[in-house]
């Protein structure tokens, strides 16, 4: 029989070097826009639109490279809804004898991927995805016999096996973490620069036309549409960041500012998240500014920890457990995702802010996500899997591998403490510290409860109260607990009479 192989390119494969690609360098290639990836979840519009006017633009990369591309535009083939299907509509067009694709980043593809051989009566070969700097047997190798798997440790060793930011055997500077140097509010008048954005050329219109015609009823905006859909944008969004952004990026990574959505944050994630940038290269280009003295060394390191740290260390570690890690549920939450995650109405002004952004931009900083929405999802007991879906729907850098872990386990501590040492709780102190959204806000955060008093005052006591038997006995707890129980009765009847009445109306 003759080999007729085909290589299957997924949405956010798109870099030049894919593994498949290289694998079989005269091989036809197949692209395709789904029904079924695009509406698993509601996507937020702007993702969608991101992510289909990228691959038409790599499709045509490919083209003029000289490969052969079977591009699918969404809804243009009848019958045509999910990848078996057109898989099929190959192998009976073309006499496909052999699959070939690059690992998906999600395990819901995975296994069906896994399927493929029997179902579609092909061969089918999943190669690695080289595009990550840790592969899965080393850090199987390294998580062996670990009672805790802590990001810090595993970031060192990448360190180490990257050389970024090393100075022989040792970090440069002497830390490893300059996370303590990281959390600055802006000051009052401060202004971030203005942001590197690209109006839409004619492959985006269309493709904003077609999400508007088909998928009105996800949330986002579309008219200000502004990502980067090819790798040479995305290099201009870069360096633009590079240049006016970093130096600050350190200082301010944590501060958040009404009306400022992006800060000094890089916007790097969707990019390098569906293959545009590449996460080596950009955190070379970061270190290179620290050694040419144009970037602290707080800033570089702070960047490069995000993405050789946090970045490969979920990755790895949402391989390594899934698929139990996803159903798991450690303070037994269920309460029903508030509208307002959707909309963005509510009277606490820092919900509102990030809220919108994220409906606005399909993007919030990290700051955002922990502490305010997510923060927010865990002091009421909102059901895990809805807040994960949430996230998955409606930022543009959200794939499974990278917000499942984020969300499940830094955010909501529901996978018990395997991602993070304590939950990421807080009261509104912490928003007041690092935000000016307070001082506009219908409720007061110096009151701890009351119809008017801060919501996350009431609901962070009464979290630590509800859960004092899980939470109790962690070593990181033990001051919470010790002020707890120093509240006077009035207090503590009130922070939970209040909470109670909150969450009644939620």
């Amino acid at each position: 029989m003759t080999d007729k192989p085909l290589i299957l390119v997924l949405g956010d494969q798109l870099s030049p070097h894919l593994s498949s690609l290289a694998a079989a360098p005269e091989a036809p290639i197949l692209m395709a826009e789904l029904a079924e990836e695009a509406s698993y979840v509601r996507h937020h519009r702007q993702k969608i639109a991101l992510i289909f006017s990228a691959m038409r633009h790599f499709a045509e990369t490919l083209k003029d490279q000289g490969r052969a591309v079977t591009y699918l535009k969404y809804g243009e083939t009848g019958g045509v809804d999910s990848f078996a299907d057109a898989l099929r509509l190959l192998i009976k067009r073309d006499g496909i004898t052999r699959l070939l694709v690059t690992e998906p980043g999600e395990w819901r593809l995975m296994q069906e991927m896994q399927n493929w051989a029997e179902s579609l009566a092909i061969a089918v070969e999943i190669v690695p995805d080289t595009r990550f700097l840790a592969t899965h047997a080393e850090f199987e190798t390294w998580a062996e016999g670990k009672k805790q798997l802590r990001m810090e440790f595993f970031y060192r060793e990448m360190r180490r096996k990257t050389g970024l930011l090393m100075d022989g055997d040792e970090p440069l500077g002497g830390q490893w973490n300059y996370d303590a140097d990281n959390r600055k509010k802006l000051p009052k008048d401060h202004a971030p620069p203005p942001r590197l954005h690209f109006a839409p050329d004619a492959v985006t219109e269309d493709v904003l036309a077609l999400v508007a015609r088909h998928f009105g009823n996800h949330v986002g905006r579309l008219d200000n549409f502004a990502w980067p859909v090819t790798a040479a944008q995305a290099e201009q969004q870069f360096a633009h960041w590079l240049d006016f952004c970093l130096p600050h990026f350190g200082d301010y990574q944590d501060a958040m500012k009404t009306g400022e959505a992006f800060v000094y944050h890089g916007l790097v994630g969707a990019s390098i998240n569906i293959g545009l940038l590449d996460p080596l290269k950009v955190c070379q280009a970061v270190e290179a500014r620290y050694h040419s003295g144009q970037a602290p060394l707080n800033a570089v390191e702070g960047f490069i920890r995000q993405i050789l740290g946090w970045r490969e260390f979920i990755r790895s570690l949402y391989w390594l457990k899934m698929p139990d890690y996803a159903d798991s549920n450690f303070f037994d939450h269920d309460r029903a995702l508030p509208d307002f995650y959707y909309s963005g109405e509510t009277d606490m002004a820092c919900m509102r802010e990030a809220i919108g952004a994220t409906v606005t931009h399909a993007y919030a900083h990290h700051i955002q996500r922990l502490m305010v929405t997510g923060n927010f999802a865990l002091l009421a007991g909102i059901a895990p899997a809805a807040v994960n879906r949430w996230y998955l729907e409606v930022y543009a850098d959200a794939f499974e591998w990278v917000q499942l872990p984020n969300t499940h386990g830094m955010a909501l501590f529901a996978d018990g403490g395997l991602v993070g040492s304590k939950p990421y709780a807080a009261s509104g102190a912490y928003i007041n510290r690092m935000s000016d959204h307070c001082s506009s806000c219908t409720y007061n955060v110096k009151q701890a409860h009351g119809d008017t008093a801060c919501p996350f005052n009431y609901l962070y006591w009464d979290f630590m109260i509800r859960h004092r038997d899980k939470l109790g006995g962690n070593p990181r707890m033990g001051m919470v607990y010790r002020n707890l129980d120093k509240m006077d009765d009035a207090k503590r009847d009130g922070v939970i009479a209040s909470a109670k009445e909150f969450l009644q109306k939620l």
